[in-house]
């Protein structure tokens, strides 16, 4: 048995902290790393007012780190307080805290990096006849040479606590910490240079940007011409909130998350709200776990965040969480909702001249697939393409399993009225084929008007139904055609059932499906009875830690209803019911698209792809389908005589 420590159990009075005590624990918070320092420095930099900020770095960071600014620099007299606790310009009162808009106002980083390295502290003002340095040890106040602005030298970082110097990584690792803090920076200040220098070496340079393309060329040198040209410019005012910036395409989409940048007024924040509503916009675009792209800059009135949340100032709170994360979500949607095809209308000279084709032309209707509760009459189209109105011929129906006719394509085009209608020849191939009748072949060869803009180019053939080849003015595009139907059947699915306040159909259980409850999910399912059931979804209580599902949606009734009912409310309870409901029934109505859409190994003739075509052109988010794939690639003239060597 060992034996007990007296001096553990003797009473130990309570005193106050030395300062020096009390500013290294604060250091715990505030210095994790050099970045950590780099960070605050930069801070106080760009709140000074400076134009041209140089980072220089030793050892990354450890032995030097050396913040010069052109900023308007410190009184002499006023050297000895910026390194004491609590001590700032940037806010006097209660009013000052609630409406930040510097990017430090704690007072604390001075004081804490001081306890914890040998800092220097080297500053002018304007008309000053020379500069004044602080030795942050001794507190000694000497004349030195120096320009306007200030200097903070950071020598030895964690020399008095060495157990925290033992955390540190390899220099390398830290250098690219500390690189990744000024990119933050330089990110949101294009009008202000930064210049990153390591072992007497230039690592990084990003020069000032001026006027009203500033922002997107200091993106394309911080993040690079790729993310540029594989981004939408976002721009989006609601109410207080102005919101601007790029988003990525989700073509453009990564492994991780290392390209999604939110900043709000200015100041780079990890914001859980912000990202779900970015995540949120890309929902239905993405393909697996892949990470969108987005650099989103977001102006809002400072009274309405606060930023006085955690000591790194890296986390803020909003005092209308809501209405944030609903314009983040619309900003990104309303940037990819815009069909990218549309881009492919502007044609250089010298291109090759799109011949006009076959107009595309209504397929009959059909009725081989109906929600019994939604109809799938299509709404008017909205398209800058008209083409000419043409007879629509009917086609019939075959027989047995060879009958597969073009039906699930009544929900992509709208039935135009037809005099008397045509019958079609037999069917003389397999199920999977059709013989298109003499009237429509006809009308096939009918050529559109010369001025006809088609960004998608005129169908010239079906590839092993599956794949569309269409020929437009960059070249030949490949589309897919079961991708891009199901997203056209999708989006339309969605505008139906927005138009229908009734919510999702939902059947009845024969035998109600019971299981064992948390108290929140029992709390959930109370407070959440009228988002449940715009899901189509009946869930009561039978006890205190019993749950009752006595109705599901009509389309998943043969799927698994606890687990459904798990999953809807583990959502509710962490979201809002709003966001909850419409991703709910955006899973549904992808599903259902997924049926309903062309299948594979469909035959379609001329005029079919055309229409396809036409609709891809017109429909929103129509690049992707719903789970995130493709629905088609350009493939132009160069890179086409690139595969067979011309011109070489």
């Amino acid at each position: 048995m060992t034996a007990e420590n007296p001096q553990a159990n003797a009473r130990r009075p309570i005193r106050e902290l030395p300062d020096e005590l009390i500013s290294q624990i604060a250091a715990g918070e505030v210095v994790e790393r050099p970045a950590s320092v780099v960070r605050e420095l930069v801070d106080n930099a760009l709140d000074a007012g400076s134009q041209n900020i140089t980072l220089r770095l030793l050892g990354g960071g450890t032995r030097l780190i050396a913040v010069e600014d052109d900023g308007g620099g410190i009184a002499p007299d006023e050297l000895a307080t910026a390194l004491k606790r609590h001590a700032t310009s940037k806010i006097g009162n209660l009013d000052e805290l609630e409406s930040v808009m510097t990017m430090g106002f704690r007072g604390e980083a001075l004081a804490a990096i001081n306890s914890v390295s040998e800092l220097t502290l080297l500053s002018r003002m304007d008309g000053q006849p020379s500069a004044f340095a602080l030795d942050g040890r001794t507190g000694e106040v000497r004349p030195a040479p120096r320009a306007v602005g200030t200097t903070v030298e950071v020598k030895e970082l964690f020399f008095s606590t060495p157990a925290r110097r033992k955390f540190l990584k390899s220099e390398s690792t830290e250098l690219a910490h500390c690189i990744e803090a000024v990119r933050r920076h330089a990110l949101a200040r294009p009008d202000v240079s930064f210049a990153i220098w390591h072992e007497g070496k230039l690592v990084e340079q990003w020069r000032v940007h001026p006027g009203p393309s500033g922002l997107e060329q200091r993106l394309a040198d911080v993040l690079g011409n790729e993310f540029v040209a594989q981004s939408i410019p976002v721009d989006l005012q609601i109410g207080p909130m102005h919101i601007i910036g790029r988003a990525g395409t989700p073509d453009a989409a990564r492994s991780r998350p290392d390209h999604q940048f939110a900043y709000v007024n200015g100041r780079f924040v990890r914001d859980k709200v912000v990202m779900h509503g970015a995540r949120s916009a890309y929902e239905d675009v993405l393909h697996g776990q892949k990470q969108p792209a987005y650099a989103l800059f977001i102006q809002i009135d400072p009274t309405l965040v606060d930023v006085n949340v955690h000591p790194t100032k890296i986390e803020v709170r909003f005092r209308d969480s809501r209405q944030v994360h609903q314009a983040v979500r619309h900003a990104i949607e309303q940037a990819l909702a815009a069909p990218r095809s549309q881009a492919l209308g502007e044609t250089s000279p010298g291109e090759l001249t799109l011949q006009p084709g076959p107009a595309p032309q209504a397929l009959p209707e059909s009725a081989s697939w109906r929600q019994g509760s939604m109809p799938l009459e299509s709404r008017a189209e909205i398209s800058r393409f008209e083409p000419p109105r043409f007879e629509s011929p009917r086609f019939e129906r075959p027989r047995g399993d060879a009958g597969r006719a073009m039906a699930d394509l009544q929900a992509l085009w709208t039935p135009q009225a037809a005099p008397t209608p045509t019958p079609a020849p037999a069917v003389q191939e397999q199920a999977t084929t059709w013989s298109a009748p003499e009237t429509l072949a006809a009308n096939a060869e009918t050529p559109a008007p010369a001025d006809a803009h088609w960004p998608l180019g005129r169908a010239i053939a079906q590839l092993h139904g599956v794949y569309i080849l269409a020929e437009n003015a960059q070249g030949l595009v490949v589309v897919d055609m079961h991708a891009a139907h199901e997203r056209i059947v999708y989006e339309r699915l969605k505008q139906q059932l927005g138009a229908d306040a009734g919510g999702i159909a939902s059947q009845p259980l024969l035998i109600p499906a019971t299981f064992a409850a948390t108290p929140t999910e029992v709390a959930t399912a109370e407070s959440g009875a009228e988002a449940l059931a715009q899901l189509g979804l009946e869930i009561s209580s039978l006890s205190a830690k019993t749950l009752a599902v006595r109705a599901v949606p009509t389309s998943l009734a043969q799927g698994d209803a606890v687990e459904l009912a798990r999953s809807v409310l583990a959502e509710l309870a962490q979201h809002d019911a709003s966001t909850v409901v419409q991703r709910a029934q955006n899973e549904i109505l992808a599903t259902m698209a997924c049926h309903g859409a062309v299948r594979a190994n469909r035959q379609l003739t001329l005029t079919e792809m055309n229409a396809l075509l036409r609709q891809m052109e017109a429909t929103e988010r129509s690049d992707q389908c719903n789970h995130g794939r493709p629905t088609w690639r350009q493939m132009t003239m160069r890179d086409l005589d690139a595969l067979f060597l011309r011109g070489r």
